[in-house]
């Protein structure tokens, strides 16, 4: 199997927790991204001390409550699934802070990670606060829930955004690439895609390949997977008759999103 497509994983941790997924830089090739997803039970409680690491805790689905122990925010979750396409609540907490999710109902919760050594605030990201857009045109178009983009300066390292790709159409394309620290016209960010489909027996296609062709990996991707990409392009497509969802996470050495995108390919942007 792929060493960059992740299969869901069962670990409970504590009653009524269950650990779906869990990739680190230690299990993982990436330096700056950490992600883990959380099913809570209603009632059941996940807890954390974030040491030099910064957190997006994203209510994907269900009601939770959230604190970092001075703060408290109440029944976050706007949806039962990603496929209602609306934007959910999410919380940001710095590092050397901790954090405690309880679970209202049930719930399923991402955490998402990158390192940080300057303290932050606190931030509810509530779900009207999210940017929403609707990206590309033709078979290249799809909906955009900007949760912690690069010009929002609520935290140090991370960017956290989900994704929305209907029937036969593709995202992430034309393929582009961001693995060079090479401001102003690239920035080096790596990212992980954790991905939902509808109905859930669908699947997608993802490629992830370099230049030199060093790295060229294409993946059947199925509902509830985690594909990490350390460096290189990444195209997703979606088959006919499925809607595709994903929470991309994306950091690196500069908190700025500037990409590349594959020269084969850049002349379809002109053609639409």
């Amino acid at each position: 199997m792929s060493n960059l497509l992740r299969k869901p994983i069962t670990k409970e941790i504590n009653p009524g927790v269950t650990i779906c997924h869990e990739v680190t830089t230690e299990n993982s090739s990436l330096k700056y991204v950490d992600f883990k997803i959380v099913d809570l039970v209603p009632g059941a409680t996940y807890s954390e001390e974030l040491g030099k690491t910064e957190c997006c805790i994203v209510a994907v689905t269900g009601k939770i409550n959230v604190t970092d122990k001075e703060k408290t925010f109440e029944n976050l979750g706007t949806r039962e699934s990603v496929f209602e396409k609306i934007p959910t609540d999410s919380v940001y907490v710095s590092n050397d802070r901790g954090f405690e999710v309880e679970a209202v109902t049930q719930a399923r919760v991402a955490l998402c990670y990158s390192p940080s050594e300057k303290q932050l605030p606190t931030k509810l990201i509530r779900a009207a606060d999210n940017g929403v857009e609707n990206r590309g045109d033709g078979q290249n178009k799809r909906l955009v829930h900007n949760i912690l983009p690069d010009s929002d300066p609520s935290a140090n390292s991370l960017l956290v955004v989900e994704v929305i790709t209907e029937s036969g159409n593709w995202s992430s394309y034309p393929p582009h690439k961001h693995d060079r620290d090479n401001l102003p016209e690239e920035s080096f960010l790596e990212e992980s895609y954790y991905h939902e489909m509808n109905p859930k027996q669908g699947f997608v296609f993802q490629r992830v390949y370099t230049d030199d062709r060093s790295l060229d990996e294409t993946m059947t991707v199925e509902n509830g997977d985690v594909v990490i990409v350390p460096e290189g392009y990444h195209p997703v497509g979606v088959p006919a008759g499925y809607t595709s969802y994903y929470l991309n996470v994306m950091a690196g050495p500069t908190r700025t999103w500037k990409f590349h995108n594959d020269p084969d390919h850049e002349w379809i942007l002109a053609s639409n």
